[in-house]
């Protein structure tokens, strides 16, 4: 199938071991040279051993994603969650007092190294404490808005990654028909769903709120990375937490608002946007890897895409969604 094509570099060609070992060095930590690299498909995150200390994890942004100012305001709203003790990890302010530096065209951040293992959503407590977690970042976020990062809208996440696919001949041209028009009717039953929900508030959010970024501990959950921050409705961050069919999903609900609401007061016109988000961010997701097909590490972690049998499944996914678009919500509003 023909695709667009790429003439620049991959964006991390000339990241080498050496040239992360030097940059950690060049901000004034003692690196040891052990390195092992961390999973992250958007940016490429590294442990770093250091001579007289405990390890620390290297961030190198994705050239030309986010600005500086974007980059600075989400580290931030991590140090100002970190000051209030909510459980986030935030990058460390080493050289030049800044959390954010630059070597030899890389900017990166360096964050100390938390463990954990992943959470348990099928258990009442660890919803409800999890609610109760995104509750306190949330009571934060919506303190003051952000000024440079981006708001979760449908243009962004769905009307302009459609266009992304159709320009860049993605799809398979016998399913091409099949597929414009039932993107078509899945972005028009999301546009239905943000009327139904009105004027809702939006904060500043995790923006990618699953259990691959939250760490737990006896303690409870941290999460790790807040890349994806951005501003949006709540249930943006809650929504993720719940899966199985619609009884599942309510009871799952139940346990996590019983925490949230602690902290916060949760508007249930957003829940009219609960399965609008999940469309919108399937229809982001096949565009993102679309967007990153140039970078070695994406043909090689997911080989099934651009495939007659991908298009097919997300064609029969769309349809589920707009299904159950159509639904009442979970709970009455």
């Amino acid at each position: 199938m023909a695709t667009m094509p790429h003439t620049s570099p991959p964006p991390y060609a000339h990241l080498t071991p050496d040239t992360v070992l030097d940059a950690l060095d060049h901000i004034g930590l003692r690196t040891d040279g052990r390195l092992l690299a961390l999973n992250s498909f958007e940016n490429r995150v590294y442990q770093v051993g250091q001579d007289d200390s405990a390890p620390v994890v290297a961030k190198f942004y994705r050239p030309e994603r986010w600005s500086d100012a974007e980059i600075l305001e989400e580290h931030a709203f991590t140090l100002e969650l970190a000051s209030r003790e909510i459980p986030v990890v935030p990058p460390l302010i080493l050289a030049e007092q800044s959390s954010l530096h630059t070597h030899m065209g890389f900017r990166f951040a360096v964050y100390p190294r938390r463990g954990g293992r992943m959470p348990e959503f099928d258990r009442s407590e660890t919803l409800e404490w999890m609610g109760r977690f995104i509750g306190r970042i949330h009571a934060v976020g919506a303190l003051q808005p952000y000024c440079h990062r981006p708001t979760l809208d449908i243009a962004s996440f769905g009307e302009e990654p459609r266009a992304f696919l159709l320009q860049g001949h993605w799809l398979p041209p016998d399913l091409l028909p099949a597929w414009s028009s039932v993107i078509d009717q899945a972005l028009d039953a999301v546009h239905a769903c943000f009327k139904r929900a009105g004027q809702v508030t939006h904060l500043r959010l995790h923006g990618d709120c699953h259990a691959g970024n939250v760490l737990w501990t006896d303690d409870g959950p941290h999460f790790v990375d807040f890349d994806d921050s951005r501003m949006g409705p709540a249930i943006q961050d809650l929504w993720m937490l719940l899966s199985g069919d619609r009884a599942d999903m309510v009871r799952q609900l139940a346990d996590v608002l019983a925490g949230y609401e602690d902290f916060c007061e949760f508007d249930t016109r957003e829940l009219y946007l609960l399965e609008a988000l999940r469309t919108l961010r399937l229809i982001h997701y096949s565009a993102w890897i679309a967007r990153r097909w140039h970078d070695p590490a994406f043909p090689a972690a997911f080989p099934w895409f651009n495939t007659q049998h991908y298009w097919q499944d997300r064609i029969l996914e769309l349809r589920e969604q707009i299904a159950l678009m159509q639904e009442e919500p979970l709970w009455p509003v």
